[in-house]
């Protein structure tokens, strides 16, 4: 063979293996194919297990027992085998190193250089997606996701069964009486969300320290006044009271003396009478005014301070 010839015949060869890149983009397609022909067959198989699904219960790679997926596999065998890539190899170095090798362009012999790595890498992509597509559509079945679109098909092909059926009997203009609410949800595209960025918030000023607030005594003993009851003061009421009249409830001194801390002096009252006075027995009706100015009343057991223990109370 001629050097001419070798040449021609080497850009035959090269045109061959460059147009596998196109031959595995349609073996993909194939399996995609066939993917979804198996989806249908499954759904539309009307008989409880049906030759798809015998073979994919019995363990059968369906995809990868298919001509498609026979012929790859036998062309991956052919790239992954250690032996055949090497013989590979081996004849691709020693056409790069007969002499009409250099009257090929330099984008021809880089080419055929990387043949083999370009070979497995187009390779390894359909043989990622016949894997994927045996995986998914095996989940598929173990699932029994395809119970429920073998459902939905039937309902849909019902309710074309109905309107068909109705076709002649009710006019397309022909009002319904019926609303069909519909769902709807807003979508938007992932580019239009705007993320967080902490450099646009301005940072917080520092603290400072406060004033320090003059305060005089009358204004203290207001703040305790709100905070703790006043047992001093309560106490001071009863004796007032008792110098009157004894025994005296605890709504009499309350007659006597308004509640000035509101229900805390009610609870007061009934703390010293717990101690220092007598339960009668029964009920009676306190009433005081809050500090919102709105009377309340509560009923409460009836509790007698005596002025002869009077002398408790100082």
């Amino acid at each position: 063979m001629s050097d001419a010839q070798a040449v021609e015949r080497i850009r035959e060869i090269i045109t061959l293996a460059d147009a596998l890149a196109g031959d595995f983009r349609h073996v993909r397609e194939d399996f995609e194919r066939l993917n979804r022909e198996l989806r249908v067959r499954l759904m539309d198989d009307e008989t409880g297990r049906g030759e798809v699904l015998e073979r994919l219960f019995a363990g059968v790679d369906v995809i990868a027992e298919s001509e498609a997926g026979r012929t790859f596999s036998a062309f991956w065998r052919l790239l992954t085998d250690p032996e055949q890539s090497a013989t590979l190899d081996d004849s691709l170095d020693r056409i790069m190193s007969r002499r009409f090798a250099s009257q090929l362009p330099v984008k021809d012999r880089r080419f055929l250089i990387g043949l083999t790595r370009t070979l497995l890498a187009q390779g390894g992509l359909v043989h990622e997606a016949l894997q994927q597509f045996a995986a998914s559509l095996k989940s598929f079945v173990q699932s029994r996701e395809y119970l429920e679109q073998r459902r939905i098909n039937n309902l849909l092909k019902e309710a074309q069964r109905t309107a068909l059926a109705l076709k002649d009997e009710i006019r397309a203009t022909e009002a319904l009486g019926y609303t069909l609410p519909l769902t709807s949800s807003r979508l938007t595209s992932v580019s239009q969300w705007s993320l967080y960025d902490p450099s646009l918030e301005a940072p917080p000023k520092p603290m400072r320290d406060a004033d320090i607030p003059g305060i005089a005594l009358e204004s203290v003993a207001e703040l305790v006044a709100q905070s703790e009851i006043d047992f001093r003061g309560l106490k001071a009421n009863i004796r007032a009271v008792l110098e009157e009249r004894s025994p005296a409830s605890v709504a009499e001194v309350l007659d006597c003396h308004p509640a000035s801390q509101g229900l805390g002096s009610v609870v007061g009252y009934l703390a010293l009478g717990s101690r220092h006075g007598v339960l009668a027995g029964g009920d009676e009706i306190v009433e005081w005014t809050g500090s919102d100015d709105q009377l309340r009343r509560a009923k409460i057991p009836a509790i007698y301070f005596l002025r002869e223990r009077v002398h408790e109370l100082v």
